[in-house]
């Protein structure tokens, strides 16, 4: 059985629907994370969220991000393009493509997602005929397919709750099967236009050198002088591959280095000196636009996550 942490909201408790999402409400925030064991020999996260006003701020994800709105209409900027995804949308967000999130009304909206590894993907089709790539690509975030996002519903509500381990893993294998076989481009991933080789090496050599001197960076002037370049063009070559500037993408780089302290066990204080926030008020304000939940919460919620031992 897993067991889940809240994010922020009032303190009452509103009635639920079957997905776990909160059924109260305009304009609250609701968000809690749940970690599973045993899939395929590696934990998956689980998000249920309602999201009233907050927008999440500019981030990537190591693993795939795939989720379904089951309330409302949300917004996002997502390659370059403002995109939107109504009730019933599964939303599909590879591996390093930053990405932001929050309401198209004032309604809010609410959404389940999961974070699986290419590998997950991977295991989930390797029984199907024909071949399959190694990590899949979906030229379309956006897919309309209601079926696929009622079956991804239910493996979600499976896995949140671990009463039937077996029942999770085999629906959740079932639709990223689906998912894949059905929508997955047949071609490699195609590099947008917009960032091109240039753009490409000089964002790498940046990011190389913040993640290196993570709790003391240089400044913009310093990383531009050592590559012969103005901080214009450094800027401007960093947003195009990157698609946020150095500062988002360092704060979000933070983020997730904090996140695998606080899942070691750190506490979150210990966490925001050891990545260099200026102190834990600073890593609470950037985990929640990133996470959409506090490091505490989010802390909790790791450690109160019983592991399940593998079913096959």
């Amino acid at each position: 059985m897993t067991r889940t942490a809240g994010g922020s909201g009032t303190s009452s408790r509103p009635d639920r629907r079957a997905d776990g999402v909160p059924s109260d409400a305009r304009g609250v925030d609701r968000t809690s994370w749940t970690r599973v064991g045993g899939i395929q020999g590696a934990p998956l996260d689980l998000l249920t969220a309602r999201i009233g006003r907050r927008h999440y701020a500019p981030h990537a994800h190591d693993e795939y991000a795939i989720g379904v709105t089951v309330d409302g209409t949300e917004t996002m900027l997502y390659r370059g393009e403002r995109i939107y995804s109504a009730a019933g949308s599964v939303v599909v967000i590879e591996p390093g493509e930053a990405h932001t999130g929050g309401p198209a009304r004032p309604e809010g909206f609410a959404y389940l997602c999961l974070y699986p590894a290419a590998e997950l993907l991977g295991a989930a089709t390797a029984a199907e005929a024909g071949p399959v790539p190694a990590a899949p690509h979906f030229a379309n975030p956006i897919i309309d397919d209601r079926g696929l996002g009622e079956a991804l519903r239910l493996a979600h509500h499976a896995l949140r709750l671990g009463a039937d381990p077996l029942e999770g893993e085999s629906r959740l294998l079932g639709v990223l099967g689906t998912l894949v076989r059905r929508h997955a481009a047949s071609g490699p991933k195609a590099v947008p236009a917009h960032r091109g080789a240039e753009s490409g090496r000089i964002a790498r050599t940046v990011a190389a050198r913040l993640s290196d001197e993570l709790t003391a960076p240089p400044t913009l002037a310093e990383v531009a002088a050592d590559l012969g370049l103005s901080r214009y063009q450094l800027l401007r070559a960093f947003r195009d591959a990157m698609g946020m500037p150095p500062y988002a993408w360092l704060a979000q780089h933070r983020v997730a280095r904090a996140r695998s302290l606080l899942d070691a066990g750190h506490r979150p204080a210990e966490a925001a000196t050891l990545v260099g926030f200026a102190d834990q008020a600073h890593l609470t304000r950037w985990f929640r636009r990133v996470l959409g939940v506090t490091p505490g919460v989010y802390r909790n919620s790791v450690q109160d996550s019983t592991y399940r031992r593998p079913s096959f």
